[in-house]
């Protein structure tokens, strides 16, 4: 009777699942979303059912039965609990209180103690319910059931450190099989799940095998799209998988040091920030660029000369209302002065004329940009003169000295003076 059970749950979730194929239109979603309803309450009587016996322990198969049935409940709470074309408010409604059910029948306070175990001793559920998504999940199938993938993702996200080691061969073949479709959104989905990897798999097990490699070419090759969303979930992605590749690397010290992952990656940004006209990729790409300074340090004077032409680039380039590439590329430069300081006085009049051209644009600006966006982008300017006067030994404070008495502009010249009355300091020592 319990492996029956389970026959039926499985055969009533597929009942209620999503059309195969193309995502049909309103009518077939429509369709759906009424059987998934029928389906819920049918589920809510067996489970309460499942729980009478329990409590009254008139049954003593009810555990083998509940292990039966679980798995498939929670596929099909999972899939009609999400805000998707095929669901409806009620069929929404329905799912929930079939999954806050389960949960309670199954004595679990959670859905991740639900899929990894309230506790060391007890076997969660996570393996048996990827045991049922397996057949939907290979090359050939996983589109059949657009729902699959993202009962998947959801999943996944819900087992954390330290459950998820042992699930590894389970779930990165999925995430690397949908992050590397045509379609822009399951690629982002499967950059997502990939990154949930990444965040919850210890160094060691994602370097066996060569996997964090494999994760490595994965990602890079998406920074190839002009999507921007996609953009920004792989930088992200690989700004936290730039750690464990570099655990593999060994550095003697007695020559220089090997370029790294992050030296390739910030090279391929760069070239694509260069001629960038697109503002949304522009925001992302300046959104991520002062992580990769930080990231690199001082290594970062490798690339000194083609972030010099970008910073200078994009500082000239009005962004919109909220200005987010130039507020991020002067964070950039901040950090960049202090970790390459030496190679700064160098450089000394190509930035400061950006600067003061950036100060003199934004003071005399009369769009609709806010104040308070301006005055930020006026205070972090101002910073990076001061942090360039401090690198070049004072040299910035000779060069205005004649400009606050012949400047019109009152807005400008006060911010000229501040830089003027900062008091004289050492080179910044970032290394």
């Amino acid at each position: 009777m319990p492996e029956m059970l389970g026959q039926v749950a499985k055969a009533l979730e597929k009942y209620a699942a999503p059309p195969e194929g193309p995502e049909g239109g309103s009518d077939r979603h429509s369709e759906v979303a009424e059987k998934a309803a029928a389906v819920g309450l049918l589920f809510l009587k067996l489970l309460r059912k499942v729980e009478t016996a329990k409590n009254s322990l008139v049954c003593p198969s009810w555990k083998a039965g509940l292990r039966h049935l679980a798995g498939p409940v929670y596929i099909f709470a999972v899939t009609h609990n999400l805000e998707q074309p095929w669901t409806s408010p009620k069929s929404q409604g329905v799912a929930g209180q079939v999954l806050a059910l389960l949960l309670q029948v199954t004595e679990c306070g959670s859905v991740a103690g639900f899929l990894h175990g309230e506790n060391e001793d007890e076997k969660g559920r996570f393996t048996a319910v990827m045991g049922l998504l397996k057949p939907d999940l290979n090359k050939d199938s996983w589109k059949n059931n657009p729902a699959t993938k993202h009962v998947f993702s959801w999943t996944l996200q819900k087992v954390t450190r330290p459950w998820l080691s042992q699930h590894l061969e389970r779930v990165l073949p999925p995430s690397l099989l949908i992050s590397d479709d045509y379609q822009t959104e399951n690629r982002i989905l499967g950059v997502h799940c990939l990154h949930h990897v990444v965040l919850n798999v210890p160094a060691a097990d994602l370097l066996q095998y060569n996997r964090a490699q494999v994760l490595y070419h994965a990602l890079f090759n998406h920074l190839y799209t002009r999507e921007h969303h996609l953009i920004q979930a792989v930088l992200l992605c690989l700004l936290d998988l730039f750690p464990i590749l570099e655990k593999a690397v060994h550095w003697k010290g007695d020559a220089a040091r090997p370029s790294t992952h992050c030296d390739e990656v910030l090279q391929l940004i760069l070239m694509h920030m260069e001629p960038e006209h697109r503002l949304l990729l522009r925001r992302t790409y300046a959104r991520n660029l002062p992580a990769f300074v930080k990231r690199l340090g001082i290594l970062t004077v490798r690339h000194l000369k083609r972030l010099e032409r970008v910073i200078i680039g994009y500082l000239e380039v009005y962004d919109g209302p909220e200005e987010e590439a130039r507020l991020k590329i002067l964070e950039a430069l901040k950090l960049l002065m202090q970790y390459t300081w030496p190679r700064v006085p160098c450089r000394l009049v190509v930035l400061l004329k950006a600067l003061l051209k950036l100060i003199c644009d934004v003071a005399t600006d009369s769009s609709l940009t806010p104040e308070s966006v301006k005055s930020a982008l006026l205070e972090e300017a101002t910073d990076c003169l001061i942090l360039l006067d401090r690198c070049s030994q004072g040299q910035v404070k000779g060069l205005l000295a004649k400009i606050p008495q012949s400047c019109e502009d009152n807005k400008v010249g006060n911010y000229i003076r501040r830089v003027q009355q900062v008091s004289e300091g050492a080179p910044y020592d970032a290394t």
